[in-house]
């Protein structure tokens, strides 16, 4: 397994350098190509397909053996309240899956030219505009299987995902059900990253159909966990967090930025919207301990999410607890208020603020999360949030996202976009750990999957996972008042130090100001920093 370095940030000659720290506390970790890469093939294959029963017989992507998904695998998936995203694909043991019957495929060309031509093919010919009326459908018809077929046979899988998600978007049952059929023999969760990706692409295409989406999402975030069970959960977070820098890149340049922001100040209030498990501020603390002249005091108000409450086991009291105690340690004067409503609707006088202190607003990988006008009902939650912060008037607001673009897609190009981003995840975790390893299966399923499904199988309301690039993010900031406050070079030599201890082909860009971590050529997690 490649284990990544734990990193802090310290004082040294007045800038910040990454070192080791010991007993971190685990943390929670929630985290495209471009739509142009989407192309159609001009080959063709065979005719025949099974039949199935009416996908709206499912309704949490049930495991009834009549559903087209079970034909994914032996033993289909359960989707409940106590159970995570669990998809147990062996399909592929069987490479004879993928044969098709020629003689049925012969046989269904055949019925269609017979379709097209009739008994009597001289007669048609009499009347070119009755063969022009009466064949182009059915010949289309047989052109579209006919290269589906081809694509299916030379194992195509990112296309056939494709075609199948343009079926659905057009609401073309029998395609959309004989395409599922043929991918469940081609996905599997321990598999190659696209068959890895594949196998969630597929599920969530179901939950689509069968409006289970909010269902399993809304599932997979139970609020009142077993300690047993929410402490697998954090396992499986803490090991994503590990293995893959995106999250750390986030945690270093933003408290890179805020301790520069705040190097003169004697009391300062973080304000972080999502503080999952906390950990982000370890390094803070520990850095700002060491600052000349003594530490400012400090005080952190924290915002909860239910997945981060169901992970720790309990509400935002441990992760004060822990923060005081870690303070304490330090010599470093410390309080910790914790807020419990929702973003959306936070008002002024949730933040408590006192007169003297030096204002930071933490925004890591949560304002996506927050609502705007594209959602039904047309209230710009987000905006009005970003406003109210500019109103704080913040030494430093930070904005770690996810560098994709799903918020405003319609159907089939969020499924392209989606299908990219996390295919590019998928890739970077192949990396590090064995395809077979249980761990990465469960990293991929709790953590990813998660996402994926709402991303697909959700609209409106239902659909909280909403993406935006960055330029998106700046019109959002520079409207209410913002102008970017550029990350120090010594931010940077820290990220490319943090990513020396990672292997595979993780790129770091700097852009306007701005850092963009990614795989390969694909942007996945950007940086930024505004006041």
């Amino acid at each position: 397994m490649q284990t990544s370095l734990k990193h802090e940030m310290s004082y040294e000659s007045d800038m910040f350098s990454v070192e080791p720290i010991q007993n971190l506390d685990s943390y929670c970790f929630l985290p495209n190509e471009n739509l142009e890469n989407y192309s159609s093939s001009d080959n063709g294959s065979h005719l025949t397909y099974p039949s199935f029963q009416a996908l709206d017989q499912y309704s949490a992507l049930g495991s009834s053996n009549n559903s087209p998904v079970s034909k994914l695998q032996s033993k289909s998936s359960t989707f409940t309240s106590q159970d995570s995203l669990e998809i147990i694909n062996n399909s592929l043991e069987n490479e004879s899956s993928l044969t098709h019957n020629q003689d049925d495929l012969w046989h269904k060309i055949r019925e269609l030219e017979n379709a097209m031509l009739g008994h009597d093919a001289a007669d048609i010919y009499n009347d070119t505009d009755m063969i022009q009326e009466e064949s182009d459908p059915l010949m289309l018809e047989a052109e579209k299987w006919n290269k589906m077929m081809k694509m299916i046979s030379r194992g195509d899988l990112k296309e056939a995902l494709f075609t199948c998600a343009k079926a659905v978007s057009e609401n073309d049952i029998e395609t959309t059900e004989w395409l599922m059929a043929e991918l469940s023999k081609m996905v599997s969760v321990s598999g190659s990253p696209i068959q890895r990706i594949g196998a969630y692409m597929l599920e969530a295409l179901v939950a689509r159909i069968a409006s289970s989406g909010s269902i399993i999402y809304k599932s997979l975030k139970c609020k009142e966990p077993t300690i047993a069970t929410s402490n697998e959960l954090l396992s499986h977070m803490h090991v994503l967090y590990e293995i893959c820098p995106y999250l750390k890149f986030g945690y270093m340049s933003a408290n890179g930025v805020i301790a520069e922001a705040l190097k003169d100040e004697s009391e300062v209030h973080i304000i972080d919207f999502q503080i999952n498990q906390g950990v982000q501020w370890i390094s803070l603390i520990q850095a700002l301990a060491g600052k000349p002249g003594g530490p400012p005091k400090i005080r952190i108000t924290g915002f909860d999410d239910s997945t981060s409450a169901y992970a720790r086991g309990g509400g935002l009291d441990i992760v004060g607890q822990r923060l005081s105690k870690l303070a304490q340690s330090y010599n470093v004067a410390f309080e910790f208020h914790a807020v419990k409503a929702n973003p959306t609707e936070v008002k002024l006088e949730d933040l408590e603020l006192r007169r003297g202190e030096a204002i930071a607003v933490n925004f890591a990988m949560t304002l996506h999360h927050v609502p705007d006008e594209n959602v039904h009902g047309g209230q710009n939650h987000r905006g009005r949030l970003v406003r109210l912060v500019k109103s704080l008037s913040p030494k430093v607001v930070t904005l770690v996202e996810q560098e994709s673009n799903t918020n405003e897609l319609p159907f089939f190009a969020r499924f392209v976009e989606t299908m990219n981003y996390y295919l590019a995840v998928f890739e970077s975790i192949d990396v590090a750990l064995p395809r077979e390893h249980r761990e990465r299966i469960n990293v991929e399923q709790h953590c990813l999957a998660r996402e994926v499904v709402n991303l697909i199988a959700c609209e409106g309301a239902e659909r909280v996972e909403r993406h935006d690039p960055l330029e998106k993010w700046k019109s959002c900031f520079t409207m209410a008042g913002f102008t970017p406050y550029p990350l120090s070079p010594y931010i940077n030599g820290s990220i490319k130090n943090l990513l020396e201890s990672y292997q595979g082909q993780y790129t770091l860009e700097e852009n306007d100001g701005a850092l963009y971590l990614g795989w390969m050529n694909r942007a996945l997690i950007t940086s930024s920093a505004w006041r």
